[in-house]
């Protein structure tokens, strides 16, 4: 077959083409060559390393990644694509990873063919779950640390996670290259925080691609290989999932035991559901095709998936014919963060609907609820692990299937025990919300719950009296503070999760010079005196712009909000008075004058009652039309307010 592929390609390589058209095909002909005699099947299981990389953000995990590609073979060196792994738009875009990528890689050490599958992980805390997913099917990782920034919030929360699971861990310090960095400095960070000897840490610059090869031998020799059983009946763990537009679902899998050929008939553990195998690969990055995976290997399967609801991350697949005991799944991500997600235009429901079901199959950890608004119209209440989360998701709608969605601005769930009332029978009964709307009316609260976590921040000892001050103005409680080394200070807040979500991060970068990083974790539900605060334009509530505040902010929050609404809501024939409202009292008002038109120019002259006589008439009739109107706000201005 590869001799017949040869011979008709060196009949197109002979006619008049141009020298660019024979790269491309000598090319064609030595990928097929070089994939085809490789069977991965035949690699005995202790020949197989399965392991992660994990570190905080820009500390180059995928910049590490793509000379591990690139001194295995898998792709060629010096090929002007950075982020190989990279795949999205927005990961380009932002310089961050997004979505953890597997890829499996061959390397022949002392005699013997290696299969390395590496999975490249996010750093960003709010993708800590795309984190969790991948150590699940790993035995051990690489812990990079900037040999320069040193350790960091999210290497911290990386390293007790990776602790957690018992995987072998493979210290790594990046950037040894740069000017400022300092190797010993760091390597005593590590022995002080996580008792990791100094003779243990690897020192390489993955941008020049010194020492790489001392990574690659440590994987080797450190991590175990997997425990998995080949003779027994199939069994994998899926993962991770993604939507492909022309096969459906794809699914990638770790296969515990057994083995899996093509047309195999598979079941689902959570659905029950029946399913065909049609194609296997691994990922080289690019997908090559396989007729067979087996026990130890991390694989991609179609199988004819048609929704998002049928690809259950942490689901088990086994043979249809022969059932199995599930393996230990995940506990789905919780949702920290909701906003209303609505169509510019009505128009534009169904194919914002189709692109959110699609995109979720791709990332698990939103919580998607139907929703309405009498200003938005219909739509939908997605639930996010963090604000960049809210951001990323967005933007991937916008640029990978043509979207144009309105964001609300973010909130987070409370948690409310009511009253006994004739109705509700049931005492200390427990409401969750995460829409103001939906809040209860005052004398049905007994008492309410706001969402705690507990946060981590790593900075310079010379910024710590402006951090502190800032934790201390988001309501945070200290917890402890621990020296690093003798610039470097970790300290422990407890802070409500409202007041971190929207801008906590940018003004710790602001006041720390971008030296400070910061990290965060759940912490449960704790007692608040929250209350929700309304915006009345004339009277009238408006529910969309209603927020939930703690009350000790509502007076700030309130002047702030009719400040802005006075310079966002159009004019008209009317006065408007826009107020703050919180229980029954008024926190800001501000008055929106109305259009005046001069009565009295046509006058020329006369006596002053003729005058006063129309402006009588006119107040009169604005007297009228304020009490009959209703205030018109164009759609642009909810859009306007909410989003901001």
């Amino acid at each position: 077959m590869f001799n017949l592929i040869k011979n008709i390609v060196y009949i197109h390589a002979k006619s008049p083409k141009s020298k660019i058209c024979r790269v491309k095909w000598r090319a064609v002909i030595t990928r097929t060559y070089c994939e085809a005699p490789i069977d991965y099947t035949q690699i005995p299981i202790e020949r197989i390393r399965n392991f992660s990389i994990i570190a905080h953000v820009d500390h180059g995990k995928s910049t590490l990644a793509d000379r591990l590609l690139e001194f295995t073979g898998a792709i060629t060196k010096n090929s002007g694509q950075n982020q190989v792994l990279d795949k999205l738009q927005v990961e380009r875009e932002r310089g961050i990873t997004v979505k953890a990528q597997s890829v499996s890689l061959l390397y022949n050490y002392k005699g013997n063919e290696y299969l390395l599958n590496l999975i490249d992980t996010p750093g960003h805390v709010d993708f800590s779950s795309e984190v969790s997913r991948s150590l699940s099917a790993c035995q051990g990782v690489i812990l990079v640390v900037d040999a320069n920034d040193g350790v960091q919030a999210q290497t911290v929360a990386n390293f007790y996670l990776a602790f957690g699971k018992d995987l072998t861990i493979v210290p790594v310090l990046n950037k040894i290259d740069l000017k400022n960095a300092d190797p010993d400095r760091v390597t005593k960070q590590l022995q002080s925080l996580f008792d990791i000897e100094p003779q243990e840490v690897l020192r390489i610059s993955a941008k020049l691609g010194t020492g790489i090869q001392s990574v690659i031998e440590a994987l080797i020799e450190r991590i175990s290989p997997p425990k998995v059983d080949r003779t027994a009946p199939f069994r994998a763990l899926l993962f991770d999932s993604w939507f492909d537009k022309y096969r459906g679902a794809l699914s990638l899998i770790y296969i515990q035991d057994g083995e899996i050929n093509v047309g195999d008939e598979v079941q689902s553990c959570h659905s029950q559901k029946t399913y065909s195998i049609k194609s296997l690969s691994l990922l080289r990055p690019q997908e090559v095709v396989t007729k067979k995976l087996v026990a130890g290997q991390i694989g991609l399967i179609g199988c004819n998936m048609r929704t998002s609801k049928e690809a259950f991350i942490g689901d088990t697949i086994h043979l249809s014919s022969c059932p199995v005991e599930p393996l230990q799944g995940f506990e789905p991500p919780q949702p920290m963060v909701f906003a209303g997600v609505y169509p510019m235009d009505q128009s534009q429901h169904v194919n914002l609907r189709s692109a959110i079901d699609k995109l979720t199959l791709n990332d698990s950890a939103v919580s998607v609820d139907i929703d309405s608004s009498p200003a938005l119209g219909q739509g939908w209440r997605l639930g996010f692990l963090g604000l960049l989360h809210l951001e990323v998701f967005s933007q991937r709608l916008q640029q990978e299937y043509g979207a144009e969605p309105i964001l609300t601005a973010p909130s987070v769930t409370y948690k409310i025990t009511l009253k006994e009332t004739k109705q509700n029978i049931k005492t200390g009964r427990e409401i969750f919300v995460n829409n103001p709307a939906l809040w209860p009316d005052t004398v049905h609260i007994e008492e309410t719950f706001e969402p705690m976590v507990i946060g981590t921040i790593i900075t310079p000892d010379k910024y710590l009296g402006p951090i502190m001050s800032l934790c201390m103005e988001r309501r945070g409680v200290q917890r402890n503070a621990t020296n690093i080394d003798n610039d470097r200070v970790m300290l422990q807040y407890d802070l409500p999760l409202c007041e971190i979500i929207i801008d906590f991060h940018d003004s710790l970068k602001t006041i720390s010079s971008g030296y400070a990083s910061f990290d965060y974790e759940d912490n449960g539900y704790q007692s608040s005196n929250l209350v929700k605060l309304r915006i009345l334009l004339n009277g009238t509530a408006v529910e969309e712009l209603s927020n939930i505040v703690h009350i000790s902010k509502a007076q700030s929050i309130g002047r702030k909000m009719v400040l802005k609404l006075k310079e966002m809501i159009p004019r008209q024939m009317i006065q408007i008075a826009v107020q703050a409202v919180c229980n029954g009292k008024i926190l800001a008002r501000e008055t929106i004058k109305a259009y005046r038109k001069d009565v009295t120019a046509k006058l020329y002259g006369g006596d002053v009652t003729r005058r006063m006589k129309l402006l009588a008439q006119q107040a009169a009739g604005k007297k009228k039309m304020r009490m009959v109107a209703n205030i018109s706000l164009p759609r642009e201005t909810f859009i306007d307010v909410l989003k901001k």
